[in-house]
């Protein structure tokens, strides 16, 4: 997908509703306690995954450009994070998480493709770390809610016959929504944290 296409995408939404959203993930974060470092990582991915959410919803394309300035800038965030404060140990699983999410998300494609695209494989790795960051109950916990929360409004659109079986339905925004949800629970919990 072009930068002018990813653009046309996110035009009709004002900028004020990505800012309202990083200012409220910065906030939950920093009153949370983590490190500032972790709490911009947040804020950032909280921006970059407001983006991927409008554009998938309306293309359903998730464009790597999008994807690749997430990982970047969340990776190099958490890495800084960890450097400052020596929290290894976190960066470490939050790698991992990202690589199993990627796997368990290629599988998932490969196993059904009309039900995956490779841009949810890859939206999956870049939750994967950021979710990883806080343990792995918050990997399965964003996974699960993703799934829950993007089965229900299926299971909605077919009662209400506003779509088929066959109907294609974006998973990014869902796949979003359920990081959003875990990283609330990582905040409210952080005792959970392996």
């Amino acid at each position: 997908m072009t930068a002018a296409a990813i653009r046309a995408a996110l035009r009709p939404y004002p900028a004020s509703a990505a800012a309202a959203l990083l200012a409220a993930a910065l906030a939950v974060v920093a009153l949370a306690g983590e490190p500032g470092l972790v709490a911009a990582a947040g804020a950032f991915l909280a921006a970059v995954t407001t983006a991927l959410a409008i554009v998938d919803a309306r293309t359903h394309r998730l464009p790597d450009r999008l994807l690749l300035v997430g990982v970047a800038g969340a990776g190099a965030l958490l890495l800084l994070a960890a450097t400052t404060t020596g929290a290894w140990a976190d960066l470490g699983r939050a790698l991992l998480a990202a690589l199993a999410c990627l796997v368990g998300y290629l599988l998932l494609k490969l196993a059904h493709p009309a039900g995956l695209g490779l841009g949810d494989v890859k939206l999956g790795g870049l939750l994967g770390l950021w979710l990883g960051w806080f343990g792995w109950a918050h990997v399965l916990s964003g996974a699960f809610a993703a799934f829950l929360l993007g089965g229900f409004f299926a299971v909605v659109l077919l009662l209400t016959r506003r779509a088929g079986r066959t109907t294609a339905i974006a998973f990014g925004p869902w796949m979003i929504l359920g990081a959003a949800v875990a990283t609330v629970l990582a905040v409210a919990a952080p005792q959970i944290r392996a």
